[in-house]
């Protein structure tokens, strides 16, 4: 990674100039690195137990569950925005209840409307495509070293949501599809993340489309591993309950957190005056 002095300078991602900065130069997300890769499968999992346990012990139903996070959410991401950098309790938060909500979104479609899975697989893809579409068209650029402007961040946690949504539906056709039981599942995530990091790493693939491949991969990975720990060993689980699940992973969430909002090691600090590109 670089840090350029001209406004005008390439950015990763696209050909044309770079977008002013509206707000600050100041990246609002962390960089990647296996911390980054080892809390987000960690929310995913929190995602897909706490989106079961809150449906179960709530009693607001899923279409109250689903209100109830989206408005923390909403409360989370107004806190993410007015920050003026990254901050790893507030991003990690955020990243931790759209994970809940994403879950929530394609479990309404497919359990309270009826939807079917390779309908709603279908549309989030295309939203999540539409979106990365727009955000091209407009920034320039898809990289996540460049959110450092408020519509940079707008399409990022869009763009986050939709594949939430969408490694969820994905997931659950999948599984029903090839019947492979929770383990299996999680291990051919994992061999799918595996294929996108290989020729990443080998070949050189895209750096931009490869992270965006494996943050998808990532959310039916995280759920096939929470639903092993937490289902019935009847169904094929470990039986250890949707309430002992969450509190584990979210417990390592929050002392990977802390760790992080310590040492900074996940922090890409600017140079003054200098806009950054990778």
């Amino acid at each position: 990674m670089t840090y350029e002095t001209s406004e005008n300078s390439a950015i990763a991602g696209g050909s044309g100039p770079a977008a002013p900065s509206r707000r600050s130069r100041w990246n609002k997300v962390p960089e990647v690195t296996v911390f980054f890769w080892v809390i987000k499968v960690l929310c995913t999992t929190v995602g897909e137990t706490a989106a079961d346990l809150l449906n179960e012990k709530a009693g607001l139903g899923l279409t109250g569950v689903s209100l109830l996070m989206s408005g923390l959410l909403a409360v989370v991401l107004v806190v993410q925005f007015r920050t003026s950098a990254y901050r790893a309790g507030v991003y990690w938060l955020a990243v931790a209840l759209i994970s809940v909500v994403g879950t929530l979104i394609s479990d309404n479609l497919t359990d309270n409307m009826g939807v079917p899975l390779e309908t709603s697989t279908t549309v989030f893809a295309i939203a999540l495509a539409v979106v990365f579409g727009v955000w091209y068209w407009r920034e320039r650029t898809l990289s996540i070293h460049h959110i450092d402007t408020t519509s940079r961040e707008s399409f990022y946690w869009l763009a986050v949501l939709f594949t939430f949504a969408l490694g969820t539906a994905a997931g659950d056709l999948v599984s029903e599809r090839m019947d492979l039981g929770y383990w299996l599942s999680a291990v051919l995530f994992a061999l799918a993340i595996a294929a996108v990091a290989v020729p990443r790493f080998a070949l050189g693939l895209n750096a931009v489309w490869s992270f965006w491949i494996a943050y998808i991969l990532t959310r039916p990975l995280g759920a096939s591993i929470g639903d092993y720990l937490s289902q019935p060993s009847v169904d094929g689980g470990l039986g250890l309950g949707t309430v002992v699940t969450s509190v584990l992973f979210v417990a390592v969430i929050l002392g990977l957190v802390v760790y992080l909002s310590v040492t900074r090691e996940d922090v890409a600090e600017p140079v003054q005056g200098a806009r950054q590109t990778a």
